[in-house]
């Protein structure tokens, strides 16, 4: 009980700091028994604020409210950070998704405000904690001040890090503003960087080291020196990107996984499918591979609600409309396709001498094998003879007009027997893993022009999928892009990914043939939300280049 307390505690008081942060703006008392004034008072009191904090952090994922903390009000909002990119296409999709995927986004769009206010929660819960932690003398240990400070500016520095892909240049607050303010200004994008770097800095120092010393999904050192690298990257700081890279991988915490694991270990599949099998995405499941874990695990206390996570209803084809077909826990559940993939990558199976083409797999490439990416599809409703069991073929129709069946990830499969219909995804998700550190020091090094440490980086990765070495001749930005999509498509923001290796534009051009004519640097950025504009009377606070 006293989890769930935490719990409920720290998602009412996210919302009291709302009402206390516009004090002077209301000019009322706060009628609630929870305040920052009376709840931050102790190490117990800093310890349910925390978990408002992370509570909010994964409600990135929700859609529509019920439990969770924030809502982005409509289906998909992580979708959008994939869409009009090199990876997926949204062909007569939820309308949510239509103006990110056409180029058609104004700043009245709806996720253009909901990560906006999304980020700026988070960072307004943070930096509430920062200030009263400064003021509070009543702590168990010596050392619970500066942890609860680590963990708030970890957060603060990953909200920093969306609104700076997204947006570019923006306000940066670092404290409460108790007076109601009409004259913000956008900081330049490079010292809003600064900052989150400082912040991250802060976090590796103060954040605990054993991962086996902390309850899931709580963070430690390592989440804050996987992003430390990843933000001195976007910097173009290789040597310091690298060195961050380092810090993770030589503590010995964290090992790709190579050998079979968890719930499923004995039943037919591969290591990479056990990544992402219900119940596999902790430690305690022997994955030693998660360096941060988002906790949505279903029917849990602190865990998902139909609202959190729709990847699953996004990236699984709509099959359950094909006579023949019924919703089935090993498809996947409820998929209704809202974003489908593009052919270049994910390929349609065999070889191009069968008329069919690998994508940018190798041969052997477990990420490639049917425990992976499901190409073959057999009807399942028993109660129709004349179909049961037969295969159903993916067609250009079914993949692209009608979205009912593609081959589809396997990461992304998540059914309950008991309700079919469910929507969210209801598993842990794997935020940060070594394999994605592996890349980011990859990257690192193609930035210091060693591209043979480049390719040794990204092979310790290939290995473990079963594909064969590259070569330093070999190694690119190219190819390191086409290898996160084969590790980690669907994980990553690949928008995000993009932007800050400065290939947006050109790989859209390239890959994404809906919108490669029309794509331009202006499309970079989204626009800032027109309510932000115009609540700022006081100061003119600029739009995005490219947005009326």
């Amino acid at each position: 009980m006293k989890i769930l307390n935490h719990i409920k505690s720290g998602i009412v008081f996210l919302f009291l700091i709302f009402v206390t942060g516009c004090e002077g703006f209301l000019d009322e008392d706060l009628k609630s028994e929870l305040s920052p004034n009376n709840t931050l008072t102790s190490t117990y009191g800093f310890e349910v604020g925390s978990t408002g904090l992370y509570a909010l952090a994964r409600a990135e994922y929700n859609t529509w409210g019920e439990s969770d903390a924030y809502m982005h009000g409509n289906a998909c909002p992580y979708e959008a950070l994939h869409v009009a990119t090199d990876i997926v296409e949204a062909i007569n999709s939820d309308g949510s998704l239509t103006a990110f995927a056409n180029l058609t986004l104004t700043p009245e769009e709806r996720f253009v405000g909901s990560y906006w206010n999304w980020a700026y929660s988070l960072i307004s819960s943070a930096n509430e904690i920062l200030l009263f932690s400064e003021k509070n003398t009543n702590w168990d240990s010596p050392t619970d001040k500066m942890h609860y400070q680590a963990e708030a500016r970890f957060f603060r520095a990953y909200a920093y890090r969306t609104l700076i892909y997204l947006f570019g240049d923006v306000p940066y607050v670092e404290t409460i503003l108790y007076d109601f303010k009409l004259n913000f200004t956008r900081t330049p994008k490079e010292e809003v960087l600064g900052h989150i770097i400082d912040d991250l800095k802060f976090a590796t120092e103060h954040l605990p080291a054993n991962p086996d010393d902390v309850k899931d999904g709580k963070l430690t050192q390592w989440a804050a020196f996987h992003l430390l690298s990843e933000m001195y990257l976007f910097r173009k700081e290789y040597v310091l990107a690298e060195k961050a890279a380092l810090e993770v991988i030589d503590s010995k915490y964290f090992q790709l996984m190579k050998s079979r694991f968890g719930v499923n270990k004995d039943k037919p599949g591969d290591v990479f499918s056990d990544l992402f099998v219900e119940n596999n995405q902790n430690r305690k499941s022997g994955n030693l591979e998660s360096i941060w874990v988002l906790q949505l695990e279903y029917n849990a206390i602190g865990g998902g609600s139909n609202s959190t996570d729709w990847t699953r209803r996004a990236w699984i084809p709509n099959y359950s409309t094909i006579t023949g077909f019924v919703l089935a826990d090993t498809l996947g559940g409820r998929g209704i396709a809202q974003i489908v993939p593009m052919k270049w990558w994910i390929g349609t199976g065999g070889t191009n001498a069968t008329g069919d083409f690998p994508g940018i797999f190798d041969t052997n490439d477990i990420r490639n094998s049917n425990y992976n990416i499901k190409r073959n599809w057999y009807y399942n409703n028993e109660s129709n003879a004349s179909l049961f069991g037969k295969k159903c073929n993916i067609t250009e129709q079914t993949w692209f007009s009608t979205k009912q069946l593609f081959p589809a990830l396997t990461k992304f499969f998540y059914g309950r027997e008991e309700n079919l219909s469910l929507t969210g995804s209801y598993r842990d998700r794997m935020k940060f893993r070594l394999s994605e550190t592996y890349l980011l020091l990859a990257e690192a090094y193609l930035g210091q022009n060693e591209p043979q440490k480049a390719a040794n980086a990204l092979n310790e990765v290939r290995r473990r999928a079963g594909a064969p070495d590259i070569d330093a001749a070999t190694m690119s930005m190219d190819e390191l892009l086409d290898e996160r999509i084969r590790e980690l498509v669907g994980e990553e923001s690949r928008r995000f990914t993009l932007v800050r290796t400065e290939k947006l534009v050109e790989r859209v051009r390239a890959y994404n043939t809906t919108i490669k004519d029309k794509i331009t640097e202006n499309h970079v950025l989204w626009p800032i939300p027109q309510s932000i504009i115009d609540s700022n009377r006081d100061v003119e606070f600029p739009q995005n280049p490219g947005y009326n």
